[in-house]
């Protein structure tokens, strides 16, 4: 049954406008003369989505000014990249937005890849395809119970974990690991899925519908949750340009800005699936977006399944990658290649490339230079999280101290990825 605040797609070219409800709210008065004082929101707060410190200047219980702090979980990964193999960087990568590791791993693979002029199969490419679409549903998964459970909706933290389970249990499947698979490779990825890995893709697909359906008719119908974040947090999408900022944030604003339609990468263009966006830019188009995000990711997975070309799911070029486990007792030839590239790793000729992708928090890049060595010279990540951060201030501001709270919870930022 369709919920009175459930917001039907609309077609608009190659995106969907999410339709709402209007039901503004009161303003909010406060003293004149009130006098100013400045508080601390964390480093160590349960509100912060990581270790943040937001120094606000508050009025009463207006906020005045925000400053954002970081660097509090600051771990160096981009110059530990530089004294590292090219293959082994992938790694360090992986581990800097730790809820999206497919999309670190893809935008410094896909850099290299440039660098080489190495050819993925097109086998590859739709293999990372599905794992990254299932990240980003997994991603989206877990900043909605954790922002649900910020606003007070606590149940919604042990549903959408529950579902983000069997997405790691399918990344546990290719990859061996939950986390952190390190399933990508340079020339593509690992090794191939393996039996029932799609029949198990297709399973969860079918089950995630109806679970996207439960959350709507949990929080749509929440008439706390709503009031929270409609008309709260607007900002103009000329501002978020002039920011940088891009992804969910973005297209709440209207504008359907997506590199996967705009600069079409690993055969995206292969794909039918369209852009939600906002209609006004507050909290509720941040959520109702990345709600919509959830439903196309999963039409994007089906279709890959559907649509999985046969061949090789990595480059032949053995100069590049590993050799399959089983040449190595019956060939020399991989066996020495093997054993070069464990130690020695590959050559990258000299150069420089920027590497961009549709992370599930906006634009995720990766610039690396090559000095002709094993080694990268320079390897530097525009992580969406670090320039999104900028419109908090933007969010908050003349807004009241508990809203704030809702503003990092839409802002959704990863720490791991601003301070790297």
């Amino acid at each position: 049954m369709s919920s009175p605040l459930s917001t039907p797609y609309r077609e608009r070219e190659e995106s969907v406008t999410l339709e709402r409800i209007e039901a503004p709210l009161a303003g909010t008065e406060v003293e004149p003369d009130a006098e100013l004082f400045t508080v601390n929101m964390g480093p160590h707060h349960p509100a912060t989505h990581g270790v943040l410190r937001l120094l606000c200047t508050l009025e009463g219980e207006v906020v005045r000014d925000v400053v954002p702090l970081i660097g509090y979980v600051h771990t160096g990964i981009e110059k530990s990249c530089e004294d590292q193999q090219y293959w082994k960087a992938i790694t360090f990568v992986e581990r800097m937005d730790y809820l999206a590791y497919y999309f670190n791993a893809y935008a410094f693979c896909g850099a290299v890849e440039r660098l080489l002029g190495e050819e993925v199969p097109p086998r590859a490419q739709y293999l990372r395809v599905i794992h990254m679409e299932l990240n980003r549903i997994a991603s989206h998964l877990f900043w909605l119970g954790t922002s649900a459970l910020d606003l007070g909706a606590i149940s919604m933290l042990w549903w959408s974990l529950r579902d983000r389970d069997m997405i790691l249990d399918l990344f546990e499947m290719s990859g061996g690991q939950r986390l952190h698979t390190r399933y990508f490779q340079v020339g593509g990825v690992i090794e191939d899925i393996p039996p029932g890995f799609e029949r198990k893709t297709r399973d969860f697909t079918a089950t995630m519908r109806t679970r996207i359906n439960q959350y709507e008719a949990l929080l749509d119908e929440n008439q706390i949750f709503v009031e929270r974040l409609r008309d709260v947090g607007i900002v103009s999408r000329e501002r978020l340009k002039g920011l940088g900022v891009s992804g969910p944030l973005i297209r709440a604003t209207g504008d359907p800005w997506d590199l996967r339609k705009a600069m079409p990468y690993c055969s995206y263009e292969h794909f039918d699936f369209r852009i939600p966006v906002g209609t006004v830019g507050d909290h509720y188009d941040r959520y109702r977006v990345r709600i919509a995000e959830m439903r196309e990711s999963m039409r994007i997975v089906e279709q890959a399944l559907d649509g999985l070309p046969e061949g090789p799911y990595v480059t032949n070029n053995r100069k590049v990658a590993l050799p399959p486990r089983h040449e190595l007792a019956t060939s020399m030839e991989a066996l020495i290649h093997h054993f070069k590239l464990v130690t020695e790793g590959f050559r990258v000729p000299p150069g420089e490339v920027y590497e961009a992708i549709e992370s599930p928090r906006g634009e995720l890049g990766c610039f690396v230079v090559a000095d002709g060595s094993s080694k990268p010279a320079r390897v530097h990540m525009r992580d969406p999280s670090f320039v999104n951060l900028q419109s908090l201030h933007d969010m908050a501001q003349g807004e009241l101290i508990a809203d704030l709270v809702a503003s990092i919870a839409m802002l959704d930022p990863i720490l791991g990825g601003i301070d790297r």
